[in-house]
């Protein structure tokens, strides 16, 4: 029996799109897409996004960060004495904000920062800010007031043309039974898509082929290759 011709993976530089064209809406995160396409007209000039894993916060936040000419930071990298120039732009993405990512008055002090310079804010995170335990009582009620528009995980519709479009952007050929297979098998979330479409790309570049088969597919989910 010949073996399957294999070679080392390579790293080809793939990496996602973030436009606006490159987003998928569905009803899933359809509020939130509207949230981001209606700025500057917020309920509130701080709103967060929640939603688990590979949502697609991030992906919305870098649409909106285009459009409002927003800087972006990590919750871990607030600081009291970097807020005036996270806030220089008027505009601020803090993305994976969580309970004890940062220095509770860190944070308060960029909350009461952007609200005094009229700036707005939009946070990423993965579970409500109302129900985080802070010392701060001040920065609990800023937290409990911040407006949520909340990400869910994708319907078979939705989930189905991620995969299709994560198979496209590796430039990997599959069938509709394919995907059908897949999307009735992994994890309902982008998360789950993106990381089947990276494991089938590893492998059939292994392989030399750039078409993914259900067999293929079924090897991987059964962790059947090493």
């Amino acid at each position: 029996m010949n073996a399957i011709p294999r070679q080392l993976p390579l790293a080809l530089g793939f990496s996602e799109r973030f436009g606006r064209e490159d987003f998928l809406a569905g009803p899933s995160n359809e509020a939130a897409l509207a949230l981001v396409e209606r700025w500057p007209d917020w309920p509130s000039p701080a709103v967060a996004l929640v939603g688990p894993e590979g949502a697609g916060k991030s992906h919305l936040a870098a649409v909106w960060a285009k459009s409002s000419g927003a800087r972006s930071i990590a919750s871990a990298a607030i600081t009291l004495a970097g807020a005036p120039t996270a806030l220089a732009t008027g505009a601020l993405v803090i993305e994976d904000l969580r309970e004890n990512a940062c220095e509770d008055a860190a944070l308060f002090h960029l909350l009461n920062l952007a609200r005094e310079q009229g700036a707005f804010l939009l946070v990423t995170a993965r579970t409500p800010p109302s129900g985080w335990a802070v010392r701060l009582r001040d920065l609990a009620s800023r937290l409990r007031a911040l407006p949520v528009v909340t990400l869910a995980p994708p319907d078979d519709a939705l989930l189905r043309a991620v995969l299709v479009k994560q198979l496209a952007d590796r430039q990997l050929d599959a069938d509709d039974d394919v995907i059908g297979y897949l999307a009735t098998r992994i994890e309902r979330s982008f998360a789950g898509a993106r990381a089947i479409v990276a494991e089938l790309d590893r492998e059939a570049l292994r392989r030399q082929k750039r078409k993914v088969t259900r067999a293929l597919a079924a090897e991987l989910l059964r962790g059947a290759i090493s």
